[in-house]
């Protein structure tokens, strides 16, 4: 498998086979991943694996804990257009897969709310960063992500990044045990797809490069 194929092979997976993943196979790929760019070579992702039992313990743990405010915004205030459209399409799109009509609230309540059991991922991990981090660092995980979810694709696994989790920091530190200076970033479900899940053949739409890419 190349790069492109990877690429094109990964999405974010809403519905996992409960097959296991070692431990060391996702050592194996974050050590990998690690090799992402890294501005100044700083390095300023701090992981958490949960994986076998400490999966049973997380999701025992987190079921009596409910989700708050989150530590930062996900999303700025004001989404201006093409981007609103652009996740709100997304989000209808999904919906329509799940069978989950737009009056249904409570089905979409649902839905969210298995964000918190990893979309029934056998493995994951929690990603954090001290919290004097700057942007700059902010982007390096999100180059240390991608690389580990394409890596994923080749080793036969998939994967679904989670900013959700910022909804449940606190609850989230407090079971990894982090200091108080990390701060937490996202969730990374890991595991295989359930090729009969309909949710899981979603494709986002992407915008054709003129709209957003100018050569001078």
């Amino acid at each position: 498998m190349n790069v492109s194929e990877a690429t094109q092979r990964r999405a974010s997976i809403r519905s996992f086979l409960a097959d296991p993943v070692s431990d060391k196979q996702i050592r194996d790929l974050l050590e990998v991943a690690s090799r992402a760019p890294s501005g100044g070579n700083v390095q300023p992702w701090k992981v958490y694996v949960i994986n076998g039992d400490a999966m049973d313990r997380f999701r025992t743990f987190i079921s009596s804990r409910s989700p708050g405010e989150s530590e930062y915004p996900v999303y700025p205030p004001s989404l201006q257009e093409p981007y609103r459209t652009n996740r709100f399409e997304l989000g209808e799109a999904m919906y329509e897969k799940l069978g989950i009509p737009r009056e249904d609230k409570p089905a979409r309540f649902a839905h969210l709310a298995r964000n918190y059991e990893f979309f029934g991922a056998p493995a994951a991990f929690f990603c954090f960063i001290e919290r004097n981090m700057g942007s700059a660092q902010w982007s390096d995980l999100g180059m240390f992500l991608q690389t580990f979810m394409l890596l994923a694709v080749e080793a036969g696994l998939d994967t679904c990044p989670q900013e959700a989790w910022a909804n449940h920091w606190q609850a989230v530190q407090e079971f990894c045990g982090a200091p108080q200076e990390e701060m937490l970033f996202c969730g990374m479900a890991i595991g295989k797809r359930d090729e009969s899940k309909p949710v899981n053949s979603l494709r986002s739409e992407r915008m054709a490069v003129d709209e957003w890419a100018t050569w001078l």
